[in-house]
């Protein structure tokens, strides 16, 4: 019993940061091998075409530089991404070449390793039904690397990030530096089959740095991203059923706002485990399911590590 009290005291201090997130703002609101610009140099290995990882110090100037391509079309091909708050260990998707990206679309787009049409229409804000009927036959269960394909854009989600961005006030924040994280934490699979990224890892207008928020459909269950041992399998007042699964390397993962539990803390889990049924948020009328990583308590960037 001390054992378990000492186990629940470890998990509601590592889950302190989401509650005070909750009660600020409340819910509203990856192909390829992660690369570092710095270690491709100019004569050696290009970037464009593929992701990098963002090292202490780096600029999207720099990194477009380096990947000789417009700034403009770098930060087009990451929306949502500020310019002035860059995180160690985000990743950037640096377009190739052969690809567009015209103010309100549509883009231009060059199929990469394991991507899909929900998932490039993730990635954009784009509609994975509007993506197919702008790319009449295409077969979507049969992209090929390097395949060019139009993507339409709704032009509301990605303007409006870019208006925010463009007039709201830089909050001075430094983001809470994890470390290193492991080499071999990439490449994870998102805690939903079907989901929609409503809010991203990163701090808001206030400076307060948020968790993940993925909206998804009546009776979705999240799952384990990775093998591990449930640590903690309860209630938390404002954050509904709460997950936390303790993985390799001293990471973890947070999944809260669950209807319904189907684990128990002390169970090990492999990929893909049921964890918990999302529940539905009275004041979004959404079923969202707040996803957090850690890497040895502090917070890490889910982008970073998920494919």
């Amino acid at each position: 019993m001390a054992q378990r009290a000492v186990a629940r005291k470890g998990c509601l201090a590592l889950l302190t940061p989401l509650v005070v997130s909750l009660l600020l703002v409340g819910c509203a609101g990856t192909p390829g091998n992660a690369t570092s610009p710095r270690a491709a140099s100019v004569g050696t290995t290009s970037i464009a075409g593929g992701w990098v990882t963002v090292q202490r110090g780096d600029t999207l100037g720099d990194i477009a530089r380096r990947a000789g391509v417009p700034l403009v079309r770098l930060e087009r091909f990451n929306p949502g991404t500020d310019s002035r708050r860059l995180a160690v260990g985000q990743r950037i998707l640096v377009p190739s070449r052969q690809e567009r990206a015209p103010s309100g679309g549509p883009y231009r787009y060059q199929v990469r390793p394991g991507d899909t049409f929900s998932a490039i229409g993730r990635r954009f804000g784009a509609s994975p039904r509007r993506i197919q009927s702008a790319n009449a036959g295409v077969s979507a269960t049969n992209l090929k690397v390097g395949q060019l394909i139009q993507v339409p854009l709704s032009g509301t989600s990605t303007a409006a990030s870019r208006s925010s961005s463009a007039t709201a006030p830089a909050p001075s924040v430094r983001l809470p530096d994890p470390g290193k994280v492991p080499s071999r934490a990439r490449g994870w699979p998102w805690p939903l089959d079907d989901y929609r990224v409503v809010r991203r890892y990163g701090a808001d207008g206030r400076g307060t740095l948020q968790p993940m928020l993925l909206a998804t459909d009546e009776g979705a269950r999240a799952k384990a991203v990775a093998d591990g041992e449930v640590r903690f399998a309860d209630s938390m007042r404002q954050l509904g059923q709460v997950v936390i699964v303790h993985h390799a390397d001293n990471l973890q993962s947070v999944y809260a706002l669950c209807d319904t539990l189907l684990v128990k803390s002390g169970q090990e889990v492999t990929t893909g485990t049921p964890l918990c049924e999302v529940g539905k948020h009275a004041s979004t009328g959404r079923y969202d399911l707040l996803f957090d990583m850690r890497h040895g308590g502090k917070p890490v960037d889910p982008d970073s590590i998920l494919r």
